[in-house]
């Protein structure tokens, strides 16, 4: 199936919001492994990382069970019968709030891949990577990763946010890199995000995002090049989108009688019967025409996602040409069409440092090979579309990063 090794060891990238997924087992779920296999065949990759968010959905106490199933599934699946190695890790201990993230982190190695390690955090040496092996429940005590939760004070409007990130370090051939999965701040409010530019979410996703990098670049472990794939919920600027989709609009404002707080607010053209253009309320983003988010992949929208650009000299991203990854319909007969709860947005990338923007950009990293695209454009995936990247490792790319010492069989 996959390549030989001497090509070049083909890495596939993939972060998925799997939290719609639990909540129809019989459709979405099955849709949603199909196409996911088939991205598999279609890339043949040697190495695979799955991240997922929301693993067992918003009820996850009646559907941690699924959740094991949904893996199993992925484990003895035909499509992945030739990657015999593999390591599961799933935070589904929801008991403990002040841990709690339910962040999966899913790696699969191919049979042909032969020099392959795993870093041990606590014992400080690359482990070589035999069989499959599940961990779950309580994440803290595994030293093959680092797993944090963001502090309660950097969102404060949720009592129990499950935000927060688990890093795992890998080592290839001669080269060492880190997979950082991830899940940042919502927006909370519609009408709150719309009262200024940037928003007062944009901020908190900024703060945890620092956070994030700080930890995983400090001076407690060497210094590799590093992949943070997850759920961003980068949000488009809300103040800016509506300006532009609004420009010749007038805006009413709904109050709630005794407290004054805006409720509701309506664009409505100037002339034309004075039709309603957009609707916004808390969880409400109804605009008249939806097919502008999907026309030329969103390209038009792409100038307000701008949540990037104070880290633009730590995390690189290649171009997007896929429409924002949500929030897509969770209704299984509908593939391409938005929910109305918010402005459509990319929250769902791939990003990468400078070093290993070099990896993945090699000149003999062939264009056939480099894909950073969404996963089932045309059907129902969830109310997030997967993404992924895909590239290939190409042999004695270890001059890129430091050279993989205290490795132990």
């Amino acid at each position: 199936m996959a390549g030989k090794l001497t090509a070049g060891s083909g890495i596939l990238l993939v972060t998925a919001n799997v939290g719609s997924l639990f909540e129809d087992l019989d459709n979405l779920q099955k849709t949603w492994l199909r196409e996911f296999y088939q991205t598999v065949q279609s890339h043949k990759p040697h190495f695979i990382a799955v991240h997922c968010q929301e693993v067992g959905g918003k009820n996850y106490e009646a559907s941690m069970a699924h959740v094991d199933c949904f893996v199993k599934e992925l484990l003895s699946s035909d499509a992945m019968k030739e990657y015999s190695r593999a390591r599961v890790y799933l935070d589904e201990n929801y008991k403990s709030q002040e841990h709690f993230t339910a962040l999966g982190s899913c790696y699969f190695l191919h049979e042909s891949l032969k020099n392959i390690h795993q870093f041990d955090f606590k014992a400080k040496k690359f482990k070589k990577v035999v069989g499959k092996e599940i961990y779950s429940d309580t994440l803290e005590s595994t030293s093959m990763l680092e797993k944090e939760k963001f502090p309660q004070d950097y969102f404060p409007e949720c009592k129990w946010s499950r935000k927060g990130f688990i890093r795992t370090r890998w080592a290839l051939a001669d080269c060492a890199f880190d997979l950082v999965n991830i899940h940042l701040f919502h927006d909370a409010s519609n009408i709150l995000a719309r009262e200024k530019s940037p928003s007062v979410y944009s901020g908190m996703r900024q703060k945890a995002l620092g956070f994030v990098l700080d930890r995983i670049t400090d001076q407690r472990f060497e210094k590799v090049p590093y992949f943070v794939f997850g759920d961003f919920n980068f949000r488009l600027d809300t103040r800016q989108v509506i300006e532009s989709l609004c420009s010749t609009a007038t805006m009413q404002t709904v109050r709630v009688g005794d407290t004054n707080e805006v409720e509701k607010l309506i664009f409505r053209e100037s002339e034309n019967d004075r039709k309603v253009v957009l609707q916004l309320e808390k969880k409400l983003f109804n605009y008249i025409n939806q097919d502008v988010f999907r026309e030329n992949n969103g390209a038009l929208f792409l100038q307000f996602d701008s949540e990037l650009s104070c880290f633009k000299e730590r995390l690189h991203e290649l171009e997007i040409s896929f429409p924002p990854s949500y929030p897509y319909s969770e209704d299984s007969s509908q593939g391409k069409q938005y929910m109305d709860t918010r402005c459509p947005a990319w929250c769902d990338r791939v990003l990468m440092s400078a070093t290993a923007k070099d990896l993945v950009l090699k000149p003999e990293n062939e264009e056939k090979y480099l894909v950073y695209d969404n996963i089932g454009p045309n059907v129902c995936m969830g109310d997030h579309k997967p993404v992924y990247l895909s590239f290939r490792l190409t042999a004695g790319a270890g001059k890129w990063c430091q050279r993989v010492e205290k490795i132990s069989a």
